[in-house]
């Protein structure tokens, strides 16, 4: 054997050493059950598959179960995060369906903590025994996916009131989902490499912090918010076609609650449903005078923790009770 080859040998060793002590920390220092990057992976290659429409992108594969972000998640036969429950609706129950993303679905969040869930059990109490609150929330949809998921599986539910749970950057577009590489499914490194990727574009390769971002988005030249209020429309017609009670509600970004940030972009999501005739909610009143980081899963990842989800739930419970029959939009 030559130097040349032996020195190649030892550089390829040396490499494959390497990335074997980084994915022995990565499983044993870095999984601590609450590394946002780590369970997201996670949730993606035990929870979830591609699905056959491209719209939706992906979607849970059913029956299937995982522990994520402190959380325990089972997905029903449905493919839904809720308890299993017949397709066909019973008679004398009246349906609510929760279109929405990871927001919805309860990232972070014990399933009887969700806000579907919190919903339900005001509307029981306050004596309307035939409710059934049913949670179709998936993280990272975003509206067109949710309005395509709609489209192909939530209509069929037979919904009485559709509430579409809106996000800030539900005006991302749809990317092109594929399935994770076999390696990737099994490898630490696959989260832990790409988020600090993530981290190092953003903080030191020019890209735009969030805030930037997320207004970014609904710039009317954008494409993903041309798609957002065009699936809106569609969304609508669907429901008046098929005498469903359709409301928006704005989730807040929890970030920074006062003042708010992002008061412009809720205008026009507000405008949006106004222009459709739809009922708009908007639920920042309903966590506004909470500081911010008593809201978050963690402090790193300020999706709503289950304190946030049951002001949220209460919040269009409220609603709801007090407007039995839609109302205008005002």
């Amino acid at each position: 054997m030559n130097a040349r080859i032996a020195n190649a040998l030892v550089v390829v060793v040396t490499i494959l050493v390497m990335v074997g002590m980084f994915e022995l920390v990565c499983r044993t220092v870095v999984n601590t059950g609450t590394e946002y990057h780590i369970e997201m992976w996670k949730y993606a290659v035990q929870v979830k598959r591609l699905a056959s429409n491209p719209e939706i992108g992906h979607e849970h594969t059913p029956n299937s179960r995982a522990r994520l972000m402190g959380a325990d998640v089972s997905i029903n036969s449905l493919g839904l995060r809720d308890r299993e429950f017949p397709a066909a609706k019973p008679a004398g129950t009246r349906r609510i369906l929760m279109l929405g993303d990871s927001i919805t679905f309860g990232w972070g969040v014990d399933q009887d903590k969700t806000a579907s869930v919190v919903l339900e059990q005001r509307l029981k109490a306050a004596g309307q025994s035939d409710v059934q609150v049913i949670n179709s929330g998936v993280g990272n949809y975003n509206t067109a996916m949710e309005v395509a998921y709609f489209r192909d599986h939530g209509a069929a539910l037979v919904p009485d009131v559709v509430v579409l749970n809106y996000f800030i950057n539900d005006g991302e577009p749809t990317p092109a989902y594929r399935d994770v590489p076999t390696l990737a499914r099994h490898a630490y490194v696959y989260p832990v490499a790409g988020g600090a990727w993530d981290d190092i574009k953003r903080r030191f390769l020019g890209g735009p912090d969030w805030k930037e971002y997320y207004s970014g988005l609904y710039d009317d030249t954008q494409p993903g918010w041309q798609k957002t209020k065009a699936s809106i429309e569609a969304l609508a017609q669907m429901c008046r076609e098929r005498g469903i009670r359709l409301i928006v509600a704005n989730v807040p970004e929890l970030h920074i609650l006062a003042p708010y940030p992002f008061t412009a972009v809720s205008d026009r999501v507000a405008a949006v449903a106004k222009a459709q005739g739809l009922e708009y909610l908007d639920l920042l009143p309903s966590v506004a005078q909470e500081d911010p980081s008593s809201l978050w899963v963690t402090v790193p990842d300020p999706h709503p923790n289950a304190r946030a989800q049951a002001l949220m739930g209460n919040a269009l419970a409220d609603y709801l009770l007090s407007n039995p029959a839609a109302s205008a939009t005002p």
